[in-house]
Parts: C-alpha cells; structure tokens; sequence
C-alpha cells in the first residue's frame, strides 16, 4: 500500500511538481530563526482570508442581491438556516480582524524595514493586496443592506464627484444608477465574490512567490543567505517546516482564542464591527444622525474630512493611501531595523502611529471645529512622515548593525510596555482635549441601565404576552416565527396559537407581522409603524427602556403625549392602561457629566426644568414598581427576538474557548519539543 501511494505521487509529481514547490516554500525554505512576535501576522492573515474565504461562499448560497430580499436574507441566514448565524458572525468579525493583522503586519515591515532593498515589489504588492481588500471591504459592507451601509456607500461613492470633469459620470458608472438602488446592490454582490476575491489571491500568490524569491527579512535586518554552512544552509536559518509551521501554531491558538471570545460573546464589539444602525433596513428618506464609515476606513475617512474643500479633500483622501507605495525609495536610512536606528527614527514612527490612531478615532465621531483642527494636525503628521522621511532619515544616527541575528536584540518587555504607554498617551490625551461624544444615549438625558437576561424563560413569557397584548397591534416582528418563538420561550405550540395568536388564518410557522394591514397602519398613522425585531440592537435595551417609562402627558401632540428620549414622538402611549397617565413635574438639570446641576453654596438641586422628573397623575393597573418590572419583560423579549440564538451562541462560545485552550497546550509542547536543539 506504501509503495503504491509512493508511485503515485511520483507519477504525479513528474506532470505536476507539487514537491518542487513543497520543498520551495515550505520543506526548504529557510527563514530567520529570530522571528519575533510581530511576524505572526502574516500567517494569521492568511488564515483570516480562508475564513473569509468559506464563510462567503456559505453565506452566498442563502444571500439575495436586491434591493427588496438582501436584509431580509441576512436575517433568514441568522434565523432560519442551521448555524448560519456563525457563519455570519466569523464573516463579519473576520472583516475586522483581516484589517487588524494587516494594519499590525504593515507595522512591523515598516519597524524592521522590510520594504527597502530587495523587497521593494514584496511591499508594492502587499499594498496591492491593502487597497484591494479596501475595495472588497467596501462593496462587501453594502450587501447587508443597512442604514448604515446604505449612506457609508453614498457619502464614499459621492467622493468620486469630486474629479473634474468626468467625476459626475464615473458616480453614475459605479453605482449604476443615479441613486444607489438594487443595480448597485447587484454589481458590488458580483465584485465582492467573484472578481476582487480573484485579484486578491492572485496578489496574494505574487506577494509569497516574490518573499520566498529573495527570502524573509528578520529583526536584526540581516541578510542570513551571507553565512551557509558546507551543506549550503543558512547558518542561522531554520526549514520554514517544520519549525514555523509548528511554531505558528500557538499564535494561531491565541488568535482564535480572541477571535471566537469576539465573536461568541460581543460580535458588535460596542457597534464597532456590526454597527447598531444596520440593524435598520436602508431607508433612502430617513438620513442617519451621523454618517461614518466601518471603522477599517476612519482614519484616511478623517483625513478627508480634514480638508475643507471637496476636490482637495478627496486629493487628500487618495494620496493618504497611495503614498505608502513610495516607502522603498522615500527610507534613505542605511540600515533596515530601528533596533539600530537613532532617536529621529523612534520618534518619527510614534509620531505617526499616534497621529493614525487619533485619526482612526475622530473618524467614528461627528465632527467639530476641535476635532477638525486635531484632524487637520494628525493629517500633515501623516503626510509629513513619508515627504520629510528622506531628509529625517538621512540624518539619523545609526548603530553597527551585526553580521550574525541576535536572539535577544530588542527593548525587552518593559521597553516594549514604555513605548506603548507613550503611544496611547499621545493619542489619548489629544482626544481627551477636544471632546468626547455625547454623554446620553437617551438624547438630553442618561438611560437607566438594565441587564437583559436571555436564560429568564419567565421573564420573556411575560414579555411575550405583553407585546402581543400591547404592541402587536400595529408593529410586527416580521422576521421572527412564531414556532421559534414558542420552541424557545418553553411554550407550548397549542396554548401560544390559542392565547398568542389573534388571527387564526396565521399558521404557527408563520413570520409573526402584525395584525394591522400596512396600508390601514399608514392611513392611521401617517406611516407604517416600524418593524422591531431587531429594534432593541439598533437602539440598545437600555434605550428602549428608558423609552418605555418616559412617556408623558402632551395636549399639543396629535396622541396626547410626548416623550423625553423620543422628542415629539409620534406614537400613542401603548400602555397607558397600565403605567397610568405621567405629567411632567420640577425637577433638577441634568449636567454633561451624567449628574445633576447642584447650587454652589446649598448643595442643593437645582430645581429649573420645568420637566425635570414625571409623577403619575392618574393611575393606572400597575403600581411604578410593577410597571417597571414589565417594561423589562417587555424589554427582554425584544431583546431575545433581535437575537434568538444568544443562548446558544454563549454556551457554543465556552466550549470552543475550552477547546482552544487545549489546543494552545498541545501547540506549545510540540513547540517546545521542535525548538530546543534550535535555541
């Protein structure tokens, strides 16, 4: 049987030379044996684009490219398709983490001069791959279809409006419309799984076949093909495999560890990777509050915005992303590595990491003179380090740089720690100086906090009950089922169709919409009141809490009430029957830092909103305890209806961070057993 697998892979290795190529990049290909902790990234983006890779095809098989079915698509993919919402939540937490290990792998080639010569086409074609996995980013956070993906795309797209001339056309050329609409939708569905996908694994092929050409470079920046011994091997080299295949096992374990931490138990990460506001369909009449980009994009979207003019803004934009490519020849510096670099090289490349992070920063945030102004520096700190680079550069003091690699060069841990306090003191306190966001989620006034509990199976019946009594009326909850529903609350399906549902043409395996047909809805009401599946992660639980309570009497609304976080509300107060009828009261100002505004001399409140606190004035079923109590079940089942599967997400969660764990050991003992004859 041996000998016959033998011969098999000898009659195939004479057509096609698939050992040839083993023993090329990985059986004998030698690399530097004082890798460091900075060359994992290459490898992890590797593994972060075959993740990318196979969940996109996954997700491609249930995604519907039209302006009519692609939320709609995501959301049956997240409900309805067995463990599609994994394959959904590595997608998008992939996104982020592929632009993190590439951000950190573009570091360290500028920290160890990996681009200067003879590896400059290795970094013209890793930035090759950068812009193309931009491309690819950005037509790929279209399809979800959100608020947010929706006007990011118009304000990105708008830029090319700015190229005299030919600029107006080339925005109707991209988009395919005159509006981004459905044409849009469909064009960037077939660039972002069919032709960027091949650009970038032809760029990624090229970027490997030019390192292995010329060999990897190493901390130290020496060449180790200058000493080989009588068998022609490097001296201080290693065969890539085994020893970094073995070696690289535990960076992979560790960043799957984080990876799957991110994606079981926060795949929003704050509204950083999902961002709250594409929990809406995109509505091309109701513009967002704030537009801002995914967060990959933030810092060269801050320096666009830097520019107050359009045409240079957008000038701006663009050479913010190709003047990297000049790297090779902009560094005159004679060495590679800033371990032998003076002090002008250390402070130059603070400087810059500093001024990209706060850049990266001020891009989420909406914009304001002061921000504008610290965009404005960061900007030309930006710009300044590549154009004064072969002046700075050329200056700079060196140090003998050695014939041999070091295997204990480098600032050490602590030096390590130094640098990276002194880089987040020079980006944190420049923020800190012009302001933070706003200091309310709930407008003029700070929400209640509340903790949703998706395991509380009494709390979500009661929710449950509440909402179909209360608010089913007229909103639905167009993509849950009413099977799920009743499967995961512990209901059973007899009692939830004879007590839960009021139309009994609806089948239990129907989408629960609500008892009102749209078209009567917006006759009542001006417009069809909103779906709220998804309503308590687009807004937050505590912000729909604090909703709920704050409702208050209003002669001059067309309902008769108002509402202190949603000012003007257009809604009737639902539960009124049972909070009973809130009118506003004297109560204290609330201050920017969340308190309230107290006399200087008393301590006293001060007492000057004329609505400053609410007090019942006729009563309702449910004392304010009571109430309070029900607005969380209520709460809580919205919650749970965003996102039914959280329950098993963090529970898959702690067995796959256990299994991880494991893996990690076994990594560094096989570690440790290839590596001590080395070391």
């Amino acid at each position: 049987m041996n000998n016959m697998l033998i011969g098999l892979r000898d009659w195939v290795d004479e057509r096609l030379p698939i050992m040839r190529a083993w023993n090329t990049h990985m059986g004998q290909y030698y690399a530097p044996k004082n890798f460091n902790f900075w060359y994992f990234f290459g490898v992890l983006s590797l593994v972060v684009l075959v993740n990318q890779l196979l969940t996109g095809i996954w997700l491609t098989m249930n995604y519907t490219p039209s302006q009519e079915g692609a939320f709609a698509s995501v959301e049956y993919i997240m409900r309805d398709v067995d463990y599609g919402w994994i394959l959904r939540y590595m997608h998008s937490t992939g996104a982020s983490a592929f632009f993190v290990v590439v951000y950190l792998h573009m570091f360290r080639a500028m920290l160890y001069g990996s681009y200067k010569k003879p590896r400059e086409l290795i970094w013209i074609f890793g930035m090759l791959i950068f812009v193309v996995l931009m491309a690819e980013a950005f037509v790929g956070y279209v399809l979800p279809w959100g608020q947010m993906s929706y006007w990011g795309a118009q304000v990105i797209i708008s830029l090319f409006g700015a190229i005299p001339v030919v600029g107006e056309d080339i925005v109707t050329w991209i988009r395919g419309d005159y509006l981004i609409s459905g044409i849009t939708l469909n064009r960037f569905f077939a660039l972002h799984v069919v032709a960027l996908p091949i650009v970038l694994l032809a760029l990624v092929v090229l970027h490997l076949l030019a390192l292995h050409e010329v060999g990897s470079n190493n901390p130290d920046g020496v060449d180790i093909k200058k000493h080989k011994g009588p068998d022609g091997i490097p001296l201080d080299g290693v065969a890539f495999h085994p020893y970094y295949s073995v070696h690289d096992l535990q960076a992979i374990a560790v960043f799957l560890f984080i990876f799957c931490g991110v994606m079981f138990f926060m795949p929003e990460m704050g509204g950083y990777f999902l961002e709250f506001a594409n929990f809406e369909e995109a509505n091309a009449l109701k513009t967002p509050e704030h537009i801002a980009p995914v967060w990959y994009f933030t810092p060269f979207y801050s320096v666009l915005r830097a520019v107050p003019d359009k045409f240079w803004g957008f000038v701006a934009f663009a050479a913010s992303v190709a003047i990297p490519f000049m790297l090779p020849w902009l560094d005159r510096s004679p060495v590679k590595s800033w371990r032998y670099r003076g002090n002008i090289n250390k402070l130059m490349l603070v400087l810059f990491v500093a001024s990209f992070l706060i850049l990266g920063v001020l891009g989420v945030k909406a914009p304001t003179p002061a921000r504008t102004f610290l965009a404005q520096i960061c900007s030309i700190i930006y710009f300044g380090f590549f154009l004064l680079m072969p002046i700075w550069s050329s200056m700079d003091k060196t140090k003998p740089v050695p014939e041999r690699v070091t295997m204990d060069g480098g600032i050490g841990f602590w030096g390590s720690m130094g640098g990276l306090a002194l880089i987040l003191a020079l980006t944190i306190l420049p923020l800190r100086a012009v302001g933070a966001e706003s200091a309310f989620k709930c407008g003029s006034m700070p929400c209640d906090e509340i903790s949703v509990d998706p395991h509380n199976k009494a709390s979500l019946q009661n929710g449950a009950r509440l909402y179909m009594n209360y608010c089913m009326g007229c909103h639905s909850l167009q993509y849950s089922r009413y099977n799920r529903v009743a499967q995961d609350l512990g209901i059973p399906e007899d009692l939830f169709q004879a007590n839960l549902m009021f139309d009994p043409s609806e089948k239990i395996g129907s989408l629960m919409h609500n008892a009102m047909d749209k078209g009567n809805a917006k006759v009542w009401f001006g417009a069809t009141p909103p779906d709220l599946t998804l309503v308590s992660r687009a807004r937050q639980p505590e912000w729909l809490y604090t909703y709920l309570r704050t409702f208050y009497r209003d002669d001059s609304r067309p309902y008769g009430v108002n509402n202190k976080v949603f000012k003007d509300v257009g809604m009737p107060h639902a539960l009124l029957e049972l909070q009973g009828m809130p009118e506003c009261a004297m109560g204290a100002v609330t201050a920017s830092n969340g308190g309230v505004k107290r006399d200087p001399l008393t301590g006293e409140d001060i007492l000057e909103d004329p609505c400053g606190q609410l007090r019942i004035s006729e009563t309702g079923q449910l004392n304010p305890e009571e109430y309070d109590s029900a607005i969380y079940d209520l709460v809580n089942f919205l919650a749970y209806t965003a996102e039914p599967m959280v329950g098993d997400r963090q529970r898959i969660g702690v067995y796959s961070l256990l299994f991880i764990s494991l893996f990690f050991v076994f990594a560094w003992l096989l570690n440790r057993e290839y590596w001590k004859d080395v070391h």
